[in-house]
Formats: structure tokens, C-alpha cells, sequence
């Protein structure tokens, strides 16, 4: 029989487990907040140009302002989430996001619902990361944070099912304000379950907030964002773009280097090889995945193949891949290892699109949803233990700079993805041609990327 010294620490530990289970729906809800906004503003540009009668270039700017915002201020969303408390930032994101909603939904102009998608992506780059530093500081255990961390990253999928047939469904019956305000309940729960389920964690040591550091890296994220936004129609402006991110890239690592562990961006945090491997895998997965997402309606559409309706529902088979076997990574890292789950998940996704390039001058969709499939399969197997991987490979302490990290190689592969697989099609003059170059190199770059991390990541 165990004496009491056995028995409650015992207790205490499943006590905790039970505590930090109850964390995870209120994480869900936060990142169900965010992705579903974002699959559904798509929908609604055309509704919104006609109520407005507002040109293609304001409407650009409802969707693009959202993205850049988000991106330009993830670095800053992890560094205040440890120094100032992950709760309390995840509850200023969910806040945030919630009154953007609001603003989206009652604006009077173009001008109006553009700022409201700004103060959008201020909300998502605070709420993001802190919820995933969350999981980090709430799981210490690295088997049951691969499990939360699998059901975490399933929520991106499910938003991407119920995005855009709930989005039609409410523009057709309510309007395109529906769509701003469907988030809002969700917004509200998560501000309502933070505190009872989220326990407070900071861990400020000697970092600070350095405003230099914070405007270089905002410039060169701004930089590589306003580049792909204007990259199919003002070359010159996008070639600033880039030269000036990659400045103040240079500036910015320099100044990083001298701050040492007081920086904003650590850089020996990227001599742990699982952290390198995912970040470069993170950036791989999404330059292929969204350039696919970009370019493969658009092909079925500008063809006549499918409408804009039979599109979303055809891209539904690789979402609802991604939703099923998401839950499940955490289990298959246990029994497979990392390794495999990571570099395997990821070479998946590039067999996926390698396949729909190679059969892109068919007239048969089937070729084409089983690449989808595959492409689902690879991003359920590999995005949360990519996820786990990132932020399991630092301590606690770095947890929300290594989740805004993440978040970074994720925009930054999505964003580079879309903007040259793009050209790649549109140099190869569009249709099947451009889609079967485009994917083609998409799926190369996938299986590279797979390679990095299958290198970087120990076997076990």
C-alpha cells in the first residue's frame, strides 16, 4: 500500500491534468475565433464592393490590412505575452478581436471596415501566440501537450470546413455584417472562460520591450507582406518592399546578436535543432499549401470547370483529412516519433500537390482530390507536432517568442508561397500549364522542406 507521500503528489498531478483540460476549449474557441473570420472575408468582397460601390482596390485592403497588421506585430504579441502574462494578453487579443468584429459589422464606409480588419489583426497577433504559449506553460508534460496540441491545430481545419459554407450561407440569408458578428458570441465566451480555466504565467527575467528591435522587425515583415500583396500588380513596389525588409532584416539580427538572451528574438534560440527544423518545415507546408489554395480554384473557376460554390465544396475532402487526423498526431508522435511525423507529414503534402501538378492537363477531378486528400492527410500528421516541436524545444520561459516564431514561418511561408507560385503561373500563362509548373515546384519545395526537418529532428 502507498503511504500519503505517495499518494497526493499523485493527486496533485491528476488534479492538474483535470485543470489543464478544461484550459483547452477556451484555447479552441480563441484560434476558432480567428481562422473562421478569416476563411469567411473572402466571401464577402464582392457583397461589400457592391454595397459600397467601392473598387477592387479598397476592397484588396479589407483582406490585405488584416494579414499585414497580423504579421508585422506577431514578434510583438509573444515578447508581451511572457513579459506581461500569457492569459492576460490572450484575454487583450480575444478583446480586441471581439470590438474589430463589432466595428466590421456596423461600418458606415470602406475606410471604416478597413480599419476595423487593422485592429483585427492587432487582436489575432496577440491572441495567436499567447494561446499557443498557453499549451506550452499548461502541459509540461510533452505526451499530453502532443495530444493538446493535435486537437489545437484540428480547430484550424474545422474553421476551414465550416468557414465558408457557413460565410455563403449567411451572406446569401443576412447580409455580408453577418459574417462579423457570427464571431462575436465566440469572442465573448472566450473572454468569460479565460479567467476560471487559463492560469496567469509570465516570465519576464531581464527582457523588455526594445522599441528599436520591435520597428526593424516590423519592417521586415511589413516588407515581405506588402511584397506579396503587391507583387501581381506593382513589380517596382513590391521590389521596395523587398529590399527594405531584407535591410532591415540585416539591422535587425545585428542588433539581436548584441542584446544576446535580453533580445526580442533570442537567436541561440535557433541552435536547437528541433526549432530550426520546424521553423523551416512550418514556412515549407504553407508556402505549398496556400499557393495550392490560391491557385487551384482559380484554375477550376477561370476554366469553367466549377463555379465559386462547387470550388469551396471541392477543397472540403482536404479540410475534412486535416480536421480527422489532426486530433490524432499527438498519439502517432508517441508511437512513431517526431521525426516521422514531421518530416513524414510534410513530404505527404509535397506527394499531394506533386500530383495534382502531374495531372493538371486532365479533365478529371479525381486526380486532383486525391492530391487534396493527401495534401489534408500530410497537415493533420504534421502541424501540431510541428507546433510541439517549436515551442516544446524551448523552455518555458520563451514559450510566447518561440509560438510568435512559429506564427511567423507560417505567414512568411504563405505568404512568399502565394506570391511565387502565383507568378510561376501567371509567367507560364495560367490554366493547366501554370497550375502543373506552379504545383510542380510547390511540391519540390515541400519535400525539401521535409528533408530539413528529418535531419534537424533526433530520432526517438
Amino acid at each position: 500500500m502507498r503511504g500519503d507521500g505517495d499518494r497526493f503528489p499523485d493527486d496533485k498531478r491528476q488534479r492538474r491534468s483535470r485543470s489543464a483540460w478544461l484550459t483547452l476549449p477556451t484555447l479552441c474557441i480563441a484560434v476558432l475565433v480567428a481562422q473562421v473570420d478569416t476563411s469567411v472575408v473572402n466571401l464577402a468582397v464582392r457583397p461589400i464592393g457592391a454595397y459600397f460601390h467601392a473598387e477592387v482596390g479598397a476592397l484588396q485592403w479589407v483582406v490585405d490590412s488584416y494579414n499585414l497588421v497580423y504579421a508585422v506585430l506577431l514578434l510583438t504579441g509573444g515578447l508581451l505575452a511572457d513579459i506581461l502574462g500569457r492569459r492576460r494578453i490572450f484575454m487583450a487579443g480575444a478583446a480586441v478581436f471581439t470590438a474589430a468584429s463589432l466595428l466590421c459589422a456596423a461600418a458606415p464606409s470602406v475606410p471604416i471596415l478597413i480599419a476595423g480588419r487593422t485592429l483585427a489583426g492587432l487582436g489575432a497577433a496577440l491572441l495567436l501566440p499567447a494561446s499557443l504559449a498557453i499549451i506550452r506553460v499548461a502541459w509540461p508534460d510533452a505526451k499530453e501537450r502532443g495530444r493538446a496540441l493535435g486537437i489545437w491545430a484540428g480547430c484550424n481545419g474545422l474553421a476551414f470546413v465550416i468557414g465558408p459554407s457557413l460565410g455563403g450561407l449567411l451572406i446569401d440569408r443576412f447580409g455580408w455584417r453577418s459574417i462579423f458578428l457570427v464571431v462575436v458570441p465566440l469572442g465573448v465566451a472566450a473572454l468569460a472562460l479565460a479567467p476560471p480555466t487559463i492560469p496567469e504565467s509570465a516570465d519576464p527575467q531581464d527582457r523588455s520591450f526594445d522599441g528599436l528591435a520591435q520597428l526593424l522587425g516590423a519592417l521586415a515583415l511589413g516588407g515581405l507582406a506588402v511584397a506579396a500583396i503587391e507583387a501581381h500588380g506593382a513589380i517596382m513596389a513590391a521590389a521596395v518592399a523587398v529590399a527594405v525588409a531584407l535591410a532591415a532584416l540585416v539591422l535587425f539580427l545585428k542588433i539581436e546578436a548584441r542584446r544576446g538572451a535580453r533580445a526580442l528574438v533570442p537567436l541561440d534560440m535557433f541552435r536547437a535543432g528541433d526549432f530550426s527544423g520546424a521553423i523551416v518545415a512550418t514556412a515549407g507546408m504553407t508556402f505549398g499549401m496556400y499557393g495550392v489554395l490560391f491557385l487551384l480554384p482559380l484554375t477550376w473557376q477561370s476554366a469553367g470547370t466549377l463555379d465559386p460554390v462547387g470550388a469551396g465544396l471541392a477543397l472540403m475532402p482536404m479540410a475534412l483529412a486535416f480536421v480527422i487526423v489532426s486530433p490524432l498526431s499527438g498519439t502517432l508522435t508517441q508511437r512513431l516519433g517526431g521525426r516521422v511525423m514531421t518530416g513524414g507529414g510534410v513530404a505527404v503534402i509535397g506527394c499531394g500537390l506533386l500530383l495534382i501538378g502531374a495531372t493538371a492537363f486532365g479533365h478529371s477531378l479525381f486526380a486532383a482530390e486525391a492530391g487534396m486528400v493527401l495534401a489534408g492527410l500530410g497537415m493533420g500528421l504534421a502541424t501540431g507536432p510541428l507546433m510541439g516541436a517549436a515551442v516544446g524545444s524551448m523552455s518555458a520561459e520563451r514559450s510566447g517568442t518561440a509560438a510568435a516564431l512559429i506564427n511567423v514561418a507560417r505567414m512568411a511561408g504563405a505568404t512568399i508561397g502565394v506570391a511565387v507560385l502565383g507568378t510561376v503561373y501567371a509567367m507560364a500563362q495560367g490554366g493547366a500549364r501554370g497550375l502543373c509548373f506552379s504545383l510542380l515546384l510547390g511540391g519540390l519545395v515541400q519535400l525539401a522542406a521535409a528533408v530539413v526537418v528529418w535531419r534537424a529532428t533526433p530520432a526517438r
